[in-house]
């Protein structure tokens, strides 16, 4: 023991990354655990993930990014999180502001477990098709929202994942005029696809990793399914020989935010339960439709999956559209 804390001393010394491997995660030791944390500064980080980009995060063969998109939402957020904890793997979360305003305690607790808290707009439109100025309040909205769960605006990483990646020249301008570091992904699961079993998303997921062999994984933590898989996929990783790599933005964050013990009085309003962005009545009827990830012109040669449907459902008690992937 004493030779691991020498050791650990003389890597913190030489401002090497120190793994969080068996010795840095209590009671299970065939964890996978943290590899090493990746600083970025925004100002040299602007668009990120060949999905849609050219320039992704400047990761070694065989290393990962976790990301979460849409929530918070228990329980699927509180079992990842368990999952997570259990494997000593932090992951980046792109959080939705109504969601972070019906479940603050769940937003605290992401943080304080030490993962990377970004944002996913207030509620979850479609960017291509609002006016900029539309756009502005979703992400200004999303980000106040977000902070006041966290309770402390230097806890809020300025990091942003646009909505259904729906991406557009003039609001990654925008993005960018405000120093945020826009987020694609290397790797979709398409864990919100409907009827995808766990065994499925682990499977596609692996597929697609090992033949980019690293990169950002795209995820969902509002689905049970995505929740039921995570551990199978991390195994499957630590198998497969791959490292995950935790990305923090440059500059001072305090190391914990105060538990929330009660939730906030919600003036009568239910709380969230799923993510919802379109009105009511006639509009809102069910349909179907073919969803294409808008993506950049990227010289090499990418694989041919961005084509996607996209689900939107109503309930028979008060029509809305359900929110289904991205």
């Amino acid at each position: 023991m004493l030779r691991f804390i020498v050791a650990l001393s003389v890597c913190i010394l030489a401002g090497v990354s120190v793994s969080a491997s068996a010795e840095t995660c209590p009671g299970n030791p065939d964890a996978l655990g943290t590899s090493r944390v990746l600083t970025i500064n925004p100002g040299e980080f602007s668009l990120l993930g060949t999905m849609q980009y050219e320039q992704t995060l400047p990761l070694k063969d065989h290393e990962v990014v976790i990301t979460f998109d849409d929530g918070p939402l228990p329980p699927n957020t509180n079992i990842i999180l368990d999952t997570l904890a259990s494997q000593c793997v932090k992951a980046t979360y792109f959080l939705v502001g109504q969601m972070a305003s019906g479940y603050p305690s769940v937003v605290r607790r992401i943080y304080n477990e030490g993962h990377t808290v970004g944002t996913h707009s207030q509620k979850h439109p479609h960017f291509e098709r609002l006016s900029m100025r539309r756009v502005e309040r979703e992400v200004d909205g999303g980000i106040n929202s977000v902070t006041a769960a966290l309770g402390d605006a230097k806890a809020l990483s300025p990091f942003f994942r646009i909505p259904y990646l729906g991406r557009t020249n003039a609001i990654e301008r925008f993005l960018e005029g405000k120093q945020l570091v826009t987020w694609s992904a290397d790797v979709d699961t398409n864990d919100w696809w409907r009827g995808s079993s766990p065994g499925a998303i682990v499977k596609r997921t692996m597929r697609r990793l090992n033949a980019e062999g690293h990169g950002i994984i795209l995820m969902h933590d509002i689905h049970r399914a995505t929740a039921m898989a995570l551990p199978i996929l991390l195994k499957e990783l630590k198998t497969n020989g791959y490292n995950v790599v935790h990305v923090v933005a440059a500059g001072e964050r305090p190391k914990s935010i105060p538990e929330l013990m009660a939730l906030p009085a919600s003036d009568g309003k239910a709380l969230p339960t799923e993510l919802t962005n379109a009105p009511s009545g006639d509009d809102a009827l069910t349909t179907r439709q073919n969803h294409r990830i808008k993506k950049r012109r990227v010289s090499r040669h990418r694989p041919t999956h961005w084509w996607f449907q996209a689900d939107h459902e109503t309930t028979t008690k008060r029509p809305f559209w359900v929110f289904s992937g991205y």
